[in-house]
């Protein structure tokens, strides 16, 4: 059989020619048994041909965004939605972030509403507008209450406004504890690095992680019956392991570490992550079929599935890593799950062309490309916006 391939530039723009391994990873058929709780953040599609000016507001295809979800949940894997990887606070606003939690929710049905968790913040206070620590509080009910009312399940995100007003631990463990109490169920805490969003440096009112945890640690502890988890998302094992082992009993360490999650996940003696990831977004029928592995305790091919994904998401989460988004709705491209490459507010210009044609070698060699002929058109389609024939 003669193998599938594409004429891929380097960085001087000189085609060279790519033969694809075209190795797919089977896409695994239910029921779905884990026994890790795990959460792919999922993306939005944009719609291409909304006359909507990208810097004004999102303009969404629901259409395919809703499908994208059923695609992840029908592999067995919860949704984190109207988060980070939905381009929350970077195009995607908190109406449009409403919408698509009401939308998400009313196409599910109950067993997979439970697997639904949505972004509770502050975003729509602009950072700049907070005077006080009772209007980041009040932000953050306003949303809570938003998404409680459609009987959503919540995970709180970090806050730019409090980031900004907070002055010492003391304000943050007071803001928590003021929401949290008026949480009707138990939410996901998320701890966002700096590295995700510039605006988050110092949160937990320290620069040093030491400081940070402890803080961090105080809030759980003080509403502990409020708290289901934490997802930290710092891209560092070791902290994340050191604060894992230091939770109380029955809240859950959510990895949020695109750059080390298999070991995470796997665990050691003292315990493991769960998992609420923007890599298991791309990833996901490779992550399905390896976290069933995993609970019938095959570790072999646990490993064999997601090892070769690392690559991949460091890549795809390099610096700046904000830009992660980027690389993850190209995958969806590529993959069928959108028929163009086109992001709310113009991000699909954030990455450059290395980067893309790397990603695809990439994806092709962890068996994450589905249909290998479709990306090849894809990616022959993209390459031409650059003036290259694929």
């Amino acid at each position: 059989m003669t193998p599938l391939t594409i004429n891929l530039p380097d960085d001087t723009g000189r085609p060279n020619a790519y033969a694809l391994k075209a190795q797919p990873v089977e896409t695994p058929a239910g029921p779905h048994l884990f026994n890790r709780t795990v959460f792919s953040a999922a993306h939005v599609v944009a719609d291409p041909f909304a006359a909507r000016e990208p810097g004004v507001g999102p303009a969404i295809d629901w259409k395919a965004t809703i499908a994208f979800r059923r695609h992840i949940l029908d592999l067995g894997l919860g949704i984190a939605k109207a988060m980070d990887t939905a381009q929350r606070g970077m195009g995607l606003d908190w109406a449009g972030a409403l919408e698509l939690i009401e939308r998400s929710l009313d196409a599910a049905n109950s067993e997979e509403r439970e697997r639904i968790y949505s972004g509770v913040g502050t975003d729509h206070l602009n950072p700049a507008d907070a005077r006080s620590l009772d209007d980041v509080v009040a932000a953050y009910l306003e949303q809570l209450h938003a998404v409680q009312e459609l009987d959503g399940r919540v995970i709180l995100m970090a806050s730019r406004a409090l980031a900004r007003v907070a002055s010492g631990p003391a304000d943050y463990e007071a803001v928590y504890a003021r929401v949290l109490a008026e949480a009707d169920r138990p939410v996901i805490l998320h701890w966002l690095g700096d590295m995700f969003d510039p605006a988050l440096a110092g949160y937990w009112g320290a620069s040093d992680f030491e400081p940070a945890l402890e803080t961090a640690l105080a809030v759980i502890e003080t509403s502990k019956e409020k708290v289901d988890g934490i997802k930290i998302s710092l891209l560092d094992d070791e902290k994340e392991i050191r604060m894992r082992r230091r939770l109380p009993d029955g809240v859950r360490m959510y990895t949020g570490d695109d750059f080390n999650y298999p070991t995470l996940i796997k665990g050691d003696e003292q315990g493991f992550s769960h998992a609420l990831l923007g890599i298991f977004n791309p990833i996901a029928p490779a992550a399905s079929a390896a976290l069933a592995a995993l609970a019938r305790d095959d570790i072999e091919t646990y490993d064999r599935l997601l090892d070769p994904t690392v690559p991949l998401s460091r890549l795809i989460f390099r610096t700046p890593t904000q830009y992660y988004k980027t690389g993850v709705v190209f995958l969806a491209y590529l993959n069928g799950y959108q028929d163009h490459f086109v992001m709310i507010g113009g991000a699909q210009s954030m990455r450059p062309l290395p980067y893309f044609t790397e990603l695809f070698r990439m994806a092709d060699a962890a068996g994450l490309l589905r249909d290998p002929g479709l990306a090849v058109a894809g990616m022959r389609r993209f390459l031409t916006v650059y003036g290259v024939e694929g």
